[in-house]
């Protein structure tokens, strides 16, 4: 059975990191596209939160024929002081893709692109919560490697429970067993 046309994934799929320049263009885009599919109503407070800190750490999915938003990640990267000794936690804060491009490992593409990026900035590990019952998410980050750390009950505003994944970039010393404690799912 052949696969329509417009179920094909444009040939030239432009990656790009997001800039401040890129404000008035694309926020209202992001926004819309991450309301469509996140349980979180964000403030575009949030946005910018992340977006004018971590800039360097989100990244866009664009068509090529018209540059519009297909996909976007938003990330940060901060010192994490639970630990000891402290550690450089990334966070992937949001995650969205035009529910026709997806299947299509345009979200794969970009976790990868944010993935790279902190650890170029010397992360020592990736974590995010996603929704239970969102078994694409969990499938696509446990395939990239992150792990089940703990399950956060009624962790949304629509009552839904979640799961904290995390990804170790870096070896864990097995004598700071706080650390294997804290990533352990309950």
């Amino acid at each position: 059975m052949a696969v329509s046309s417009n179920k094909q994934l444009p040939a030239n799929l432009e990656y790009i990191q997001y800039e401040h320049r890129l404000e008035a263009q694309y926020l209202p885009a992001i926004r819309a596209l991450i309301s469509k599919d996140l349980s979180e109503p964000y403030s575009i407070y949030v946005y910018r939160y992340f977006l004018c800190q971590w800039s360097h750490l989100c990244f866009m999915a664009l068509d090529p024929k018209d540059s519009s938003l297909i996909g976007v990640i938003v990330c940060k990267l901060e010192v994490h002081s639970s630990h000891s000794p402290p550690t450089r936690r990334g966070y992937i804060a949001m995650l969205a893709v035009a529910s026709h491009f997806r299947g299509r490992g345009v979200a794969t593409a970009l976790v990868k692109k944010a993935i790279d990026a902190m650890a170029n900035r010397n992360a020592d590990e990736i974590v995010l919560e996603t929704e239970e019952t969102n078994t694409a998410a969990m499938k696509l980050y446990e395939g990239l490697g992150f792990i089940r750390s703990k399950k956060l009950h009624r962790y949304y505003l629509n009552g839904n429970s979640a799961y904290r994944l995390i990804l170790l970039l870096k070896a864990v010393d097995p004598d700071q067993t706080s650390l294997y404690d804290e990533h352990q799912v309950t």
